[in-house]
């Protein structure tokens, strides 16, 4: 195999920079066998990091005409390739890094980060052997089978694997084009009043910064909100509940216009009946962006209005899909019903579950008894016995009250019905 390669270095390593076409890689890449340890066990557990990932990169490879991925980085043993540097010459100045790396055929190749990427080529081959002719980037290292080369190697990998940061929550809301939750949610925050301008806080963290007085949430909990919807748009869609691996399996691949339209407006339609079913979000809406809209509906006293809370605005949703779901009701009629129940977090029975009244702070983790109580007021009816028993179990302990005690602060929460 002759391949054209930019020659480089860094530190004491040298590497070429190429590509390979995808059957070069199903060809001529193997596992990684006893390259990095003599001890097959230890062999075996690097093996054993192989995951059913790679079939999910196979899948990305056989569905989106748009792939591209990172570079593979690999590793030649037994002989190293010959390089033959060709001269370029541009503006006077001469270049000898350009060439051709020839492989002997004795030579064996094996990947130092890209594992995964090779196996999801070889079974995207096998299925489909037309992809033959695409092409990957890919970094070529030398690699000595001495006891020094395996630890130069093996420090290699753990770097390239230690290092390498998983993709965060924030550039998949930015920047995913096959996402649609993450679609929708940037046309929201770019077009639609509700988070428009600084109603919707971008920040890492899923919680609102102390100071802002603008935001209703945050666009990572906006995100988290509108996958609930999703799921629900998802099940009237298509009849099917959308468990986690559909939804890694939709969300993966881009839909066409019509599917990211339907949702969209299935969406909007959510935030719509949420804006009118509830005066204190008109309200929020009618105060100018520079006046600080928010103002005592999220503070440091009262801990203020719990949809003004990341904590508290995603339990909501869930609960009111959830109701949806159960009783048929719209998200209208849902919303209307809720609008004259007290959100304050220092009232009955946000207090001691979402706000800690006497340091003045929110609570955490808090998420499960939280929609459970807006079932329960909306109506307990609703609920199954799981849920009226886990309900009773969470508020107790919240609380700390005993199971007499616990009935009786129960029936203090005013409800619906």
């Amino acid at each position: 195999m002759k391949i054209p390669a930019i020659r480089s270095k860094i530190g004491d390593r040298v590497f070429y920079t190429t590509s390979l076409t995808f059957k070069q890689v199903s060809d001529h890449v193997e596992k990684i066998d006893d390259q990095l340890h003599k001890s097959k066990t230890l062999s075996d557990l690097i093996q054993r990091s192989i995951t059913n990932n790679y079939l999910s990169i196979r899948d990305y490879i056989l569905n989106q005409p748009q792939l591209f991925f990172n570079s593979l980085v690999l590793a030649v043993y037994n002989n190293y390739p010959d390089w033959t540097e060709v001269k370029l010459e541009y503006d006077e100045h001469e270049i000898y890094t350009v060439g051709l790396l020839e492989f002997p055929a004795d030579g064996k190749i094996f990947p130092v980060d890209g594992q995964h990427r090779v196996e999801g080529i070889k079974a995207a081959l096998l299925t489909n052997p037309e992809l033959e002719s695409q092409q990957i980037g890919a970094i070529i290292i030398g690699h000595e089978s001495t006891d020094e080369g395996k630890e130069k190697t093996r420090r290699l990998f753990t770097t390239l694997n230690r290092y390498a940061k998983p993709v965060t929550l924030n550039d998949v809301i930015a920047l995913d084009e096959d996402d649609t939750v993450a679609i929708v949610t940037r046309h929201q925050i770019e077009e639609y009043p509700l988070f428009q301008d600084k109603r919707v806080v971008i920040s890492k963290q899923k919680a609102i910064p102390e100071r802002n007085r603008t935001a209703i949430t945050s666009i990572i909990n906006l995100y988290q909100c509108n996958i609930e919807i999703f799921k629900q748009f998802y099940f009237e869609t298509f009849n099917e509940k959308a468990t986690k691996k559909r939804l890694e399996n939709y969300l993966k691949f881009r839909r066409n216009g019509e599917e990211i339209e339907a949702f969209r407006e299935y969406c909007l339609g959510f935030w719509n009946c949420f804006c009118s079913g509830f005066n204190i979000v008109t309200g929020y809406l009618r105060i100018p962006i520079e006046d600080n809209p928010v103002g005592v509906l999220r503070n440091n006293d009262t801990g203020g209005n719990l949809l003004f809370r990341p904590v508290g605005l995603l339990p909501f949703v869930q609960a009111v899909i959830e109701i949806h779901k159960r009783e048929n009701s719209t998200y209208e009629d849902i919303f209307r019903s809720f609008n004259g129940v007290d959100f304050q977090l220092n009232a009955i029975p946000w207090k001691s579950v979402l706000w800690d009244d006497t340091n003045g702070k929110m609570i955490m983790g808090s998420s499960t008894v939280t929609k459970l109580l807006f079932l329960r007021i909306y109506s307990e009816e609703i609920m199954t016995e799981i849920e009226v028993r886990k309900l009773r179990e969470d508020y107790a302990s919240r609380l700390n009250l005993d199971e007499e005690e616990v009935d009786q602060e129960l029936e203090r929460i005013p409800t619906l019905t």
